[in-house]
């Protein structure tokens, strides 16, 4: 098991995995005062949480399904990255996309946060590429059936 280095400056639980199969930890609002959400508005949250990842991973920060799809409340950048490198605190950027106010809580899961290995590559300019047999085909390219 990795072990990740953190600073809770919350009150609350650190963050843990739910079941013995979750990829993603919830992660939960640090707030003196609710905050409420007017359709389409975006705010940063923060979490109170600082963490140092070892060099070759990433925390990547996403919206949770529930929030999503009862509320209509997500993240603006999806999934956020935090670098190996970053030592602020963990800020999730929300955004109401109901029609209607939306409050969050103190210590209400906002979000999901799963840590991932990642390699940085070096670039090998060419003139061409290897042939596929799907090629250039994009976005819907396969079909919906």
């Amino acid at each position: 098991m990795l072990k990740v280095r953190i600073v809770n400056k919350s009150p609350h639980v650190l963050p843990e995995y739910q079941t013995t199969g979750s990829a993603g930890m919830d992660l939960r609002a640090w707030l003196t005062n609710a905050v409420v959400l007017q359709p389409l508005e975006r705010k940063l949250i923060p979490t109170g949480l600082y963490i140092e990842l070892p060099h070759g991973y990433e925390a990547q920060i996403r919206p949770r399904s529930g929030m999503a799809i009862k509320r209509g409340i997500t993240m603006v950048n999806t999934p956020g990255t935090i670098d190996s490198d970053y030592r602020g605190e963990i800020m999730v950027a929300v955004i109401n996309l109901s029609n209607e106010l939306q409050t969050i809580e103190d210590g209400e899961r906002i979000a999901q946060m799963v840590i991932a290995k990642y390699e940085q590559i070096g670039w090998e300019l060419t003139e061409t590429l290897e042939t596929t047999e799907r090629g250039a085909g994009g976005f819907g390219h396969s079909g919906t059936k």
